[in-house]
């Protein structure tokens, strides 16, 4: 589905996915609380613990689309930052009057400096990405682990007869 990016009223694709996923979530709860099996869970438990979990799912995209716009405005300063540096080593060059191997041995210094610089913003750009997927993954595997204990809860309590 193609759409103009200038168009206000378009959603992303994360709020498109988040979307279905709560309805997918909310049309499972509706089928699931309509069967009529013995020691059913406490489905207001089971519903609200969905529901947390579709939150933290959200909070995790919006992780993961903070990281996402993080890299991207280090890789627009980085692009600013490598086009003014280059710009200025043109002038150097152009304006020196060194002999020719003089002129050649600063470039070749000139070229390598440009390639450290590429392997450390690499580097930096790299550790953001991680950094972000990192905190998105330890928020899911948190509420992963928390929700098979609710889970377990509500399944061990209706299996005792307990009311919640």
């Amino acid at each position: 589905m193609a759409t103009d990016p200038s168009d206000k009223g378009a959603s992303n694709p994360f709020t498109e996915a988040m979307q279905q996923a709560r309805n997918s979530a909310e049309e499972f709860t509706r089928m699931f609380g309509q069967m009529k099996m013995p020691a059913l869970p406490d489905m207001a438990g089971l519903a609200a613990a969905y529901r947390r979990n579709m939150e933290a799912l959200t909070a995790a995209n919006r992780i993961a689309l903070e990281g996402a716009q993080a890299v991207a405005r280090r890789n627009m300063e980085i692009m600013q930052q490598t086009i003014s540096e280059l710009g200025e080593t043109v002038r150097t060059l152009a304006s020196s009057a060194d002999a020719p191997q003089a002129r050649a041995a600063r470039q070749a210094e000139l070229l390598k400096q440009a390639y450290e610089r590429a392997v450390a913003n690499t580097r930096e750009i790299s550790e953001l990405i991680q950094r972000s997927s990192g905190e998105a993954l330890d928020l899911l595997n948190k509420r992963f682990a928390e929700g098979m204990d609710e889970l377990k809860a509500l399944v061990d309590k209706a299996g005792t007869g307990d009311k919640p």
